[in-house]
């Protein structure tokens, strides 16, 4: 049978980078995910997988160790990975946010004691803005930072940070009113810091405190966590770029990658339902025959791969988009809105076609059908996404009255 989502153009290099993939999926995650979702058992073994693999440094210029590739790329190694387990592609997805930030926006000191590192997965990344009490209003972020000296003292709590234990690195963003007078814009008095800690749960160095895992629906095995500042000292140089009052243009740079590397979870875990959906259609029998033979099986079916062609075409088209250089919020945000919707959709379909087993723990299709909520939320909620579309269309279809 032909896959679907398949990817004209790509290089040889690529194909070979996404077999080895799409191998490592089907021989070292499939078999063991559900067993260690069940467990909400951190993945150690397939992570060292993926760090002998190189795929912490895919993206990562060679220059500094890494492979050098393409968004394009490391989406469609997201896609498989996501096709496996979900929570094994949010693993490496903020670690290259922060590697893509550190390479577009790093000082060169900070890009040469960082990224060989990130490369050879010896440190390991993670982005935080969200706070308790706001999600996608960044502008209303109160963590903050007041300069001392050769340092600055960072105050808050942060909230939702994938690989909040695990990570050795984590970019932060806060505000930091220092030379921003008042009535500057939220955005234009933010800044992101780079805070390099011990990796594991409680106080992680002086001043920082990561709690411990927050107990979640799905999205297992990952830890994700509070971030808790409290005269937190870090020195100038770990500001990124060297500069404050950027750090919302920043994260905001790297939230365009995270919202194509949304899509793509998206595209993988709505190609595994279908698997699971067309497979176990093959095999149930009612009423004398398989269930795939029945008009209302197939129709489901139809409309399942159709969804997984349609998202997977667009998250290309937005990764592409991000790789010419161009600016890509309204592709990545269709992208991710248009993904994640279809994600839930084709999930609930290979559901009901499993009727009843669907429910059972035994079956993979349960695990999916906890795992794909989050991606409606993750990298902004749908209603944000539409925000971002809307605006962004008004600018390209602008009425001259």
């Amino acid at each position: 049978m032909a896959r679907l989502a398949q990817t004209a153009g790509l290089t040889d290099i690529q194909q070979e980078i996404l077999s080895t993939v799409r191998d490592f999926v089907d021989k070292e995650i499939i078999p063991v995910a559900t067993e260690l979702e069940h467990r909400d058992e951190y993945p150690q073994q397939i992570v060292d997988g993926l760090k002998e693999l190189g795929l912490f440094g895919l993206m990562i210029p060679e220059e500094y160790g890494g492979l050098g590739e393409s968004l394009l790329t490391y989406a469609l190694c997201v896609e498989e990975i996501a096709r496996g387990w979900m929570s094994v592609s949010g693993i490496i997805n903020t670690h290259f946010i922060v590697a893509y930030m550190l390479k577009q926006h790093g000082t060169q000191e900070q890009k040469d004691h960082f990224l060989p590192r990130m490369a050879a997965g010896d440190v390991r990344g993670a982005f935080s803005m969200s706070e308790p009490g706001l999600g996608s209003d960044v502008s209303a972020i109160k963590s903050k930072a007041v300069k001392d000296g050769d340092e600055y003292v960072l105050d808050g709590q942060k909230m939702w940070l994938t690989n909040g234990g695990t990570s050795t690195l984590v970019a932060v963003l806060v505000r930091s009113d220092e030379g921003h007078p008042e009535g500057t814009a939220p955005h234009k008095s933010m800044t992101t810091f780079l805070i390099e800690k011990e990796a594991g749960f409680g106080e992680v160095r002086p001043g920082l405190t990561i709690p411990g895992k927050i107990d979640k629906m799905g999205y297992k095995g990952v830890d994700t966590t509070e971030l808790i500042m409290d005269g937190l000292r870090i020195p100038a140089n770990r500001v990124l770029g060297g500069a404050t009052g950027r750090g919302f243009y920043q994260m905001m740079d790297g939230v365009e990658v995270g919202r194509v590397n949304v899509a793509a979870r998206g595209c993988g875990v709505a190609q595994r339902a279908f698997e699971l959906g067309v497979r176990y259609a093959q095999q149930r029998h009612t009423f004398g025959k398989a269930i795939a033979q029945h008009q209302a099986i197939q129709f489901k079916l139809a409309e399942m791969a159709t969804k997984v062609e349609a998202a997977h075409a667009m998250m290309v088209n937005a990764a592409r988009k991000k790789d010419s250089g161009e600016r890509n919020d309204l592709e990545a945000g269709m992208a991710k809105y248009l993904a994640s919707e279809y994600c839930k959709e084709v999930v609930e379909d290979a559901f009901r076609i499993h009727g009843g087993y669907g429910f059972s723990k035994e079956y993979e299709i349960e695990r999916l059908y906890r795992e794909a909520p989050m991606l409606l939320i993750g990298e902004g909620t749908a209603e944000i996404q539409k925000m971002i579309i809307g605006r962004r269309l008004l600018e390209e279809y602008k009425f001259q009255g």
